[in-house]
């Protein structure tokens, strides 16, 4: 009967992939263990090996753990100043902490010392010990992934965000040592030079949009933390959003927007407005003429075709931010990444003081940045003391709930805008004052602001006389 023929293909199918998954358990993880008496009876025969080695292993790298701990004794010994690994040196290390037995004894050492006729390939057994490792974390942690797909209670995308960084974390350890001799920097070092001078006096990082801006920063350069700081209302959203324009018409740059706050659809329209020149309060009524919606489906079909990426997700923490960023990286190459704002990250460890979590998630930006080699711009608030001041403009000590803000970032920026305390005060006018600089000088950027258009421009005076300032025949 056919019921009777499925049982049956059912059940030796059944046996099939349970054998499949015994002879999977049965077998060992990758190992080496030829390499790893390798590494150690090269480090006895010749002691400056440790140096040699060290930036490539660590004690959890090898697989038994007798190696683990003879190479934990010699790296302490190491450590502390001791020259002159032997057996009796490194035997008497493991007695103090009663692991000499459970290594095998002094017989096991001498067996490891006579194991190698010499050191020339302590490199090549130390790669090997350190890529075995690697493999077998790669079976951990997909074996991690396996028993958390098959927890219902998981939700799917932590799920995704955890396997993810797993892999991620994988693929850093696989990473080469990086260059350290000063010979080799300088030469990575005059190929950006290079690159620099062929630019003839363009910016040689991301343009924010802003002549002047542009002229102070250089441009966004890889790597740095950019913090955009004002107290609410100055319109923060607005000229990052200016800025993502620029970046990804300009430089055809891929942007990622992390917005927290505001949903994708209200960046949407902003962008509409920022690129058309639209009054914002119309659209959000609907008053539009025959040629303001031609222009719309117009401005609307060109922000289509531009490499930007909204997440509008609320209470993401760093670990799924740098996740997605890292996706976003390898699949479409984004070089900015806009986190609005600071202050609504989620906070990996929530028992932790404010300021703690400030500072962790500070650090983990920076981090991204260098991880990513792009920019990273994050969006903060600022506390209420500026407002209780005559002078209005922000400082580095308006910073909100952490000074970490101010250590982490490469560029610190306010926005400031004087008709928002007195409507008489330059109106229309904006600056974005520069703080800090790492690598370049501070000062102040004026900028004009069409706030019915949410749009930033460059700051052309209104009052110049015919001439310039310097045209004219009297002067000043």
């Amino acid at each position: 009967m056919p019921g009777d023929g499925a049982r049956s293909f059912s059940d030796r199918k059944g046996r099939v992939d349970r054998s499949e998954r015994t002879d999977r358990v049965d077998r060992l993880p990758p190992q080496n263990l030829e390499a790893e008496k390798g590494v150690l009876g090269s480090i006895f025969y010749d002691n400056h090996v440790i140096d040699d080695v060290g930036d490539l292993l660590i004690a959890e790298h090898f697989y038994l753990q007798s190696h683990q701990r003879i190479y934990a004794a010699i790296q302490r010994l190491h450590d502390s100043g001791v020259h002159g690994f032997d057996a009796i040196t490194v035997g008497e290390a493991l007695d103090k902490s009663n692991e000499l037995a459970e290594v095998g004894g002094y017989d096991y050492l001498t067996e490891i010392i006579e194991s190698v006729p010499h050191a020339a390939h302590a490199k090549y057994y130390a790669t090997t010990v350190r890529d075995k490792a690697i493999q077998r974390r790669l079976i951990y942690t997909c074996t991690d992934i396996l028993r958390s797909a098959y927890d219902d209670t998981q939700d799917t995308q932590d799920l995704l965000d955890q396997a993810e960084q797993g892999v991620f974390q994988i693929l850093e350890q696989q990473e080469a040592s990086q260059k350290i001799e000063l010979r080799d920097i300088l030469l990575d070092t005059f190929d950006r030079i290079n690159e620099r001078l062929q630019l003839q006096g363009a910016i040689s990082g991301l343009t924010s949009g802003f002549r002047d801006l542009d002229s102070k920063t250089n441009g966004f350069q890889p790597s740095e933390l950019v913090i955009l700081a004002a107290r609410p209302s100055m319109g923060k959203t607005a000229f990052v959003l200016n800025i993502a324009e620029a970046a990804a018409d300009r430089c055809q740059a891929g942007v990622v927007i992390f917005s927290l706050e505001q949903s994708k659809h209200e960046l949407a329209e902003r962008f509409l407005c920022i690129r058309g020149r639209m009054d914002m309060h119309k659209l959000r009524k609907g008053d539009l003429s025959e040629d303001e919606r031609d222009l719309l489906l117009r401005v609307s079909s060109e922000l289509s075709e531009l490499p930007v990426f909204v997440d509008d997700q609320p209470g993401r923490s760093m670990s799924q931010i740098a996740a997605i960023c890292r996706r976003l990286k390898r699949k479409q190459n984004i070089r900015l990444v806009i986190i609005d704002y600071l202050q609504l990250i989620e906070p990996e460890d929530k028992r932790a003081p404010r300021e703690q979590q400030i500072a962790q998630i500070t650090r983990r930006l920076k981090f991204l940045a260098k991880e990513l080699q792009v920019p990273v711009m994050a969006l903060a608030q600022l506390n209420r003391g500026v407002e209780l001041r005559e002078d209005k403009r922000p400082k580095l000590a308006d910073l909100r709930e952490s000074g970490a803000i101010e250590q982490d970032a490469d560029i610190v920026m306010f926005l400031h805008r004087p008709e928002m305390y007195d409507p008489e005060d330059r109106p229309g006018e904006a600056e974005v004052i520069v703080a800090k600089h790492r690598n370049g000088p501070t000062g102040i950027i004026r900028l004009g602001f069409k706030k019915q258009f949410m749009q930033f421009e460059d700051f052309v005076p209104l009052d110049v006389p015919e001439g310039g300032y310097f045209g004219g025949g009297d002067g000043f």
